[in-house]
């Protein structure tokens, strides 16, 4: 088995999280967060889709973790999103970290919205 170092640019992976938050690139944040090229920021939860619009120009894809469990977007959400040509993928917060950090390491642009576990 080969093992390479992972080295990410200027976007920071997530480290870990928990009950209530998430580590990123070394910092706690506490409820739902968005992790971007432009870096960390609070998110409303699914009632706020002006902050996950204000991404679009610098991803292709954006990843949304639902919490521990997966769970589909509200109907309203996911259709403003389509509407503006955003790429959305849907699942659990644990997958959506993982499936984050090994985008990331590829130097894909993505960005992160995530409920906490």
């Amino acid at each position: 088995m080969r093992l390479n170092e992972i080295a990410y640019t200027d976007a920071k992976p997530i480290e870990g999280y928990g009950t209530g938050f998430f580590r990123v690139g070394g910092e706690v944040f506490e409820g739902p967060l968005i992790v971007g090229p432009r870096g960390m920021v609070a998110w409303g939860g699914f009632d706020d889709a002006a902050t996950l619009l204000a991404l679009q120009e610098d991803i292709d894809v954006l990843f949304v973790g639902t919490g521990s469990e997966i769970s589909h977007l509200p109907a309203a959400l996911r259709e403003t999103l389509e509407e503006a040509g955003m790429g959305v993928e849907v699942m659990a917060s644990p997958a959506a970290c993982r499936t984050y950090n090994i985008l990331l390491s590829e130097g894909r642009r993505i960005a992160l919205a995530l409920l906490p576990v």
